[in-house]
């Protein structure tokens, strides 16, 4: 990441894009070794759970990427919104998929020991299962007449 001391976010973001299954040992890269990451399904601490999650994250993964929207940098605490653009045999039947979120990372000088994903899990899984999918589109209609 030294190389992007005057942008930390487009280090960031430009490691997620190029993160492969095969590209997991980068992450000492990026990421303290005390490092907490915590999305809507898991809450990881250290650098070697967080690469054993990715190892299994990206195993069947065919695509993803992410595309800013919104950011801030700051020294100590940076935020980005997203769309991650993912393909997944197991999401979907593999056709790709939008998920909007955002991000939030806190530094410790050039790496991160602190990421928090937001984004709706509905968006990412639930509404591509064939009966979750349906109840749940019926329960955000019912909600957005309320």
């Amino acid at each position: 990441m030294n190389e992007y001391a005057e942008n930390k976010l487009a280090g960031f973001l430009q490691f997620y894009n190029a993160l492969a299954h095969d590209g997991l040992d980068k992450l000492a890269d990026i990421y303290t070794e005390d490092v907490t990451f915590i999305d809507p399904v898991h809450q990881i601490n250290g650098r070697d759970n967080l690469t054993s999650y990715f190892a299994h994250a990206y195993q069947r993964l065919t695509y993803c990427q992410f595309h800013p929207v919104s950011q801030t940098d700051g020294e100590q605490l940076s935020f980005i919104s997203w769309i991650m653009t993912l393909s997944h045999p197991a999401i979907a039947k593999g056709k790709p998929i939008e998920v909007h979120g955002c991000t939030e990372l806190r530094w410790r000088g050039q790496r991160i020991y602190y990421h928090r994903d937001f984004y709706d899990l509905t968006e990412l899984v639930y509404q591509h299962l064939p009966v979750l999918g349906w109840a749940t589109t019926q329960v955000k209609h019912r909600m957005a007449k309320a």
